[in-house]
């Protein structure tokens, strides 16, 4: 589809009735296909540039550690500046916040290609860099999920939402490979596309009108208390106060941690057993292979199980998994294991959304998106910095077992909480109070 003919499709979208946008197929819905679509190559974009910058900051200046600082760097700015986007996109107007970040993410990354040409592209500029790309992705992050609550109708949230995870888990899995091979054809080639991916992005959030006032911005003469009371931190208190939502932020938060520590001993062991750097990338891409195929299981198991017990069942169900490099741990063993433990990760990240997201006052969503993403994001460096240490005494098998004591130790307060297992879906508890 050319650039024109999305314009078209739109505009034309855009002239119907809000009825009949609204009764129309979610594959139909240009508007929402065409922000998905920028949002894919945002995050494709990223996975690439994830990969290329250690990959070139390595050949540059030969050092681990300033590789690795690129993604620290990035990471570092995505917290810092969380929270404050999601008290942002309670008080502006939502589309200029996500142009804005768009908009600077497309100079930074272009600014990488034009210093490769002239030959002037040092390691200070790829932090900056670094830190540009992860305070915009902390700004457009809570945007893009409010997004989709203006552009779909209610009844298709749950179809938009798993139609996004085969966007982060294709992006996943196509970028680290694709960079290489961009990185293969000149130093310049996987940033220039990388801009590229960036700029289309821009171009949908210019393209795509939606509304992006929150909601309790309608009334000129009120205030609302909830919005202009609290600060940034009102997420955060939003999520402590609501015993369900503390549990599943509790049990979601320790499936992360537990997750990126479990990479390192994994891949230590591939090495040891003679796995070669290629071989274990792919091992690793089982995770977003099983993201992929899980994707299709979200309605059945939204349909079959109440979301905590989903939530229990896929946690529980990771316990015995972990213990599989005990047992046998070749390359087509660990790929299955990782393959098997990713596919109830995209029922849970529509759950959070259905069951978190959606629960909370417009007024109030960007900064509970905020918070709840923040403390996800936390278990990520303290899982991969814990299992580090551990390595440096233990064996990775050991580790992985540790691990699967920590998790099942840490499950059984969620597993005995009773307003947890008891949590209805938004249409059950409607159904039930009427």
């Amino acid at each position: 589809m050319t650039t024109q003919q999305l314009v078209d499709q739109v505009e034309e979208h855009e002239a119907a009735p809000a009825a009949e946008r609204h009764d129309v197929p979610l594959r139909r819905n240009w508007r929402y296909q065409a922000m998905w679509s920028g949002a894919a190559a945002s995050m494709l974009g990223t996975m690439v540039a994830d990969t290329a910058y250690p990959l070139l900051l390595l050949a540059m200046t030969g050092s681990p550690l300033l590789a690795g600082a690129f993604g620290a760097v990035q990471f570092t700015a995505s917290l810092l500046f969380g929270l404050h986007g999601g008290a942002l996109a309670d008080r502006r107007d939502r589309r200029v916040i996500l142009i804005a970040a768009d908009a600077v993410r497309v100079l930074a990354t272009l600014s990488v290609p034009a210093a490769l040409w002239l030959d002037c592209f040092t390691v200070w500029h790829a932090l900056l860099v670094a830190a540009l790309i992860g305070a915009t992705t902390a700004y457009a992050g809570p945007v893009r999920t409010l997004a989709v609550r203006s552009l779909v109708p209610g009844h298709q949230l749950r179809q938009a939402l798993t139609q996004d995870e085969v966007r982060v888990n294709g992006a996943v899995l196509l970028g680290p490979p694709l960079a290489g091979l961009l990185l293969g054809l000149g130093r310049a080639v996987p940033f220039l596309a990388t801009a590229l991916a960036s700029l289309y992005s821009l171009a949908t959030a210019c393209l795509v009108r939606f509304d992006g006032r929150p909601a309790a911005a309608a009334g000129d003469g009120e205030k609302n208390e909830a919005r202009e009371n609290g600060g940034a931190l009102e997420g955060l208190r939003q999520l402590w106060g609501n015993p369900v939502m503390r549990a599943i932020v509790g049990v979601v938060g320790v499936i992360n941690l537990i997750g990126a520590a479990t990479l390192l001993p994994l891949m230590v062991l591939l090495r040891d057993g003679g796995t070669s750097t290629t071989g274990t990338g792919l091992v690793l891409a089982g995770e977003a292979v099983g993201g992929l195929l899980g994707a299709l299981l979200v309605r059945p198991l939204h349909r079959h199980l109440r979301p905590g017990r989903l939530l229990l069942a896929v946690a529980w169900a990771v316990v015995p998994l972990l213990l599989t490099p005990a047992l046998v741990s070749g390359p087509v063993a660990l790929f299955l294991m990782l393959l098997v433990v990713s596919l109830g990760v995209p029922a849970l990240r529509v759950m959070v959304d259905l069951l978190i997201f959606q629960q909370v006052p417009d007024a109030l969503r960007g900064r509970v998106i905020a918070a709840t993403m923040t403390l996800f994001m936390l278990g990520v460096p303290l899982g991969s910095f814990a299992s580090g240490l551990l390595l440096d005494h233990l064996r990775p098998v050991v580790v992985l077992q540790l691990l699967t004591a920590l998790l099942a130790v840490a499950l059984l307060p969620a597993t005995f909480n009773r307003p947890l297992r008891q949590a209805l879906w938004p249409a059950q508890a409607t159904a039930t109070a009427q």
